[in-house]
């Protein structure tokens, strides 16, 4: 993988997590909705949907850039609409940006012929 494989990895891995907290914020304010006065469902609907569309995106331009088989995209894809999926995909692509990133590099030092 080169270094924008890397970048592109990373990418979604950053908005992974704050999606899968905006995801279960959500949850909790529909449920506060429907049991008492507080609504903040319109404002945590919006930043949700925001970092859904950006996870959408970065998972597109990994997918791209990594040429990652049918079923790896499909994982990422169905852990993003998952309440807590969004955590593990986390972990999962730091993993792999960390092997990434140190592939890029052992091949700039001429290390490896990768």
């Amino acid at each position: 993988m080169d270094l924008k494989t890397a970048t592109a990895i990373r990418r979604l891995r950053l908005v992974s997590a704050p999606e899968a907290i905006s995801f279960l914020l959500l949850l909790v304010c529909s449920v506060l909705k429907r049991t008492t006065e507080f609504n903040a469902v319109p404002v945590m609907g919006m930043v949700h949907g925001v970092l859904f569309v950006l996870y959408v995106i970065f998972w597109a331009d990994a997918w791209n850039r990594a040429k990652w088989s049918l079923k790896t995209a499909a994982l990422y894809f169905v852990l993003s609409v998952l309440p807590t999926g969004g955590f593990f995909a986390d972990r999962k692509l730091r993993r792999e940006s960390e092997d990434a990133l140190i592939a890029s590099r052992a091949r700039q030092e001429g290390v490896v012929n990768a």
